[in-house]
C-alpha cells in the first residue's frame, strides 16, 4: 500500500536551537503548521490511507533522512509552510516542485487546486519550480526518494491569510488532505518497474552532440551516467548536492542537480532528449557568476524582460533601471548582472518593505552612515544605483573609484575583503542565505536570457 508522508515545516532543532519559523505576536509558523498537519493526518487515516507524519523535533536534514529511510518510489511526501513577506499585503498559496519535471508540476497543480476548492478565500499564487524559491532550490523537493512537494499554505504576515488559517483550519486541512489523496492515486497509476526490470531510456544531447550512452527516467526524473559530470567539469563523486542511484551496474546522477554547478538542463518531450550544456559552451566567462568585478553578460533588453517576469508592475515603474545598472557598473568595472540581482534581493523584487522605501532610491539596502534604522537615501535612481555599485567595489576591489564617491559607507569597508558574491554573506547582509539568494536570481536571469 502506498504511503503518504507529511511534514510540518520548522519546529525542529537547527544548530541546537528550536526553529519556530515565522514568529508572530501570539503564534509561530511551526505551531500553525503542526495544528494543520494533525488534522490532515486524522482525515487521511479516516479514509484508510497509510499516513506517516515526521516527528516535530527533527531538523530539516534529519527530516529528509527520516523520510528516505521509510519511503518507496510509489509514496508521496508533502511539507507545509507558512509564507512571510515584508509586504503585509502579499498573500496566497503556492506549491513548489522540482524544476524541469512536468509530471511533478502536474502533481503540484492537483494539490493547490484541492486546497482552494475547500478554502476558496485563499488565493492561488500558482505552482512554481523550486528554482523560483529564494535560494534557487529546495532540498525537500530534490533530495527525497519519492515524489515530493513543498506547500506554502498562505502568508502568515497577511491578516486575511492568517485569519483563514486560524479560523478555517479544518477547511484548509481538508483541502490539503483531498490534494494528497488525489496525488497519491495519480502516482500509483505511474507504472513502476519490477525488481530487476528495465527503466525507460532517454537520449542525451551534450553540448550540442548526441552522447553515445543513454540516460534513464526514475521517479519521473531524468538521470544520466555519472561520467558525464566529469565532461561537464563537475566533481559529482563527493558532492552532497547530487542524487545518485545505481542501475544495471552503472551509477547515475539526477540531471537537474547539475544546475547547481551552472549546467544548463532542458528537456525535449517529443524526442525524449535531455539537453545538457556546460559553462564552456556559454556566452559568459567561466567563474564570472560569482566574481563581483568584471563584465556582465546580459543586455539591457534581457534585463528588462527578466524584470517583467519577476515583477511586471516594477518593469514599467523602473524602466530605466536596466540601463542605469549597465552604465554605472561599466564605469567602475563591476558585473552589472550581480548588482542587478542583488537589487532584487534587497528590495524584495522592487516590492520594497521593511526599512527600505521607493522614495529612498536605496536599491542596495545600504545603511545610514550615522547608524539610523531608516538606511541611506539618494536623490535619484541613478545616484542610488551608483552608490550600490561603489559599495560593491569597496568590498570586491582595491582600485580607486572612477566617479565621485556617493556611497556614504564606502570608507567603512575593508577594501577587497569580498571579491565573490558568496563572501558578501554576513558582511553586506546578516542573512546566512544572502549569497545563495543572489546566485539564485542570477541563474534565473541567465536561463531567461538563454545563457544558461
Amino acid at each position: 500500500m502506498a504511503q503518504i508522508f507529511i511534514s510540518a515545516g520548522h519546529g525542529g532543532l537547527e544548530s541546537g536551537v528550536t526553529d519556530p519559523g515565522v514568529v508572530l505576536p501570539n503564534t509561530t509558523e511551526a505551531e500553525e503548521m503542526i495544528q494543520i498537519r494533525d488534522l490532515v493526518v486524522a482525515e487521511l487515516r479516516s479514509r484508510s490511507f497509510a499516513v506517516l507524519w515526521v516527528p516535530d523535533d527533527l531538523s530539516a536534514a534529519q527530516t529528509l533522512a527520516w523520510i528516505n529511510a521509510r519511503c518507496r518510489p510509489q509514496d508521496v511526501a508533502l511539507e507545509i509552510h507558512g509564507a512571510s513577506s515584508v509586504d503585509p499585503t502579499l498573500r496566497g498559496s503556492t506549491v513548489f516542485y522540482i524544476a524541469k519535471n512536468d509530471v511533478r508540476r502536474t502533481h503540484a497543480e492537483l494539490v493547490v487546486l484541492a486546497l482552494l476548492r475547500r478554502a476558496p478565500q485563499l488565493i492561488s499564487r500558482g505552482v512554481k519550480p523550486d528554482t523560483d524559491s529564494p535560494t534557487g532550490q529546495l532540498p525537500f523537493c530534490r533530495n527525497l526518494g519519492c515524489p515530493s512537494l513543498l506547500m506554502e499554505v498562505g502568508h502568515l504576515t497577511n491578516a486575511q491569510d492568517l485569519a483563514i488559517i486560524q479560523q478555517q483550519r479544518r477547511d484548509v486541512a481538508l483541502g490539503i488532505a483531498d490534494g494528497l489523496a488525489s496525488w497519491s492515486r495519480a502516482v500509483a497509476k505511474i507504472p513502476m518497474p519490477e525488481p530487476g526490470g528495465n527503466l525507460p531510456e532517454i537520449r542525451i544531447n551534450l553540448n550540442g552532440g548526441i552522447y553515445p550512452e543513454t540516460g534513464i527516467i526514475y521517479n519521473s526524473n531524468s538521470y544520466v551516467p555519472i561520467d558525464i559530470a566529469d565532461l561537464l567539469g563537475v566533481d559529482a563523486t563527493s558532492s552532497p548536492n547530487i542524487t545518485r542511484i545505481r542501475y544495471a551496474n552503472v551509477v547515475y546522477i539526477k540531471a537537474v542537480d547539475l544546475q547547481n554547478y551552472n549546467v544548463s538542463v532542458s528537456w525535449e518531450a517529443a524526442s525524449r532528449t535531455l539537453r545538457l550544456r556546460s559553462r564552456s559552451g556559454m556566452q559568459f566567462c567561466p567563474g564570472s557568476m560569482d566574481r563581483i568585478m568584471g563584465i556582465g553578460s546580459t543586455s539591457e533588453t534581457q534585463l528588462t524582460l527578466f524584470l517583467q517576469s519577476v515583477n511586471p508592475a516594477a518593469a514599467n515603474t523602473y524602466r530605466d533601471l536596466p540601463k542605469l545598472y549597465r552604465e554605472e557598473a561599466a564605469i567602475e568595472g563591476s558585473n552589472h548582472d550581480i548588482a542587478f540581482c542583488q537589487m532584487l534581493v534587497e528590495t524584495n523584487s522592487l516590492n520594497w518593505g521593511g526599512s527600505l522605501s521607493p522614495g529612498s532610491n536605496n536599491f542596495g539596502g545600504i545603511g545610514s552612515p550615522t547608524g539610523g534604522i531608516e538606511g541611506a537615501s539618494f536623490p535619484s535612481a541613478r545616484v542610488g544605483v551608483r552608490a550600490q555599485v561603489q559599495h560593491l567595489k569597496a568590498y570586491a576591489s582595491l582600485d580607486p573609484l572612477v566617479q565621485r564617491q556617493v556611497d556614504p559607507r564606502f570608507g567603512f569597508v575593508v577594501r577587497g575583503v569580498a571579491p565573490l558574491v558568496s563572501q558578501l554573506t554576513g558582511r553586506w547582509n546578516a542573512d546566512p542565505e544572502y549569497g545563495r539568494k543572489i546566485g539564485a536570481f542570477m541563474r534565473r536571469l541567465y536561463e531567461s536570457a538563454g545563457l544558461l
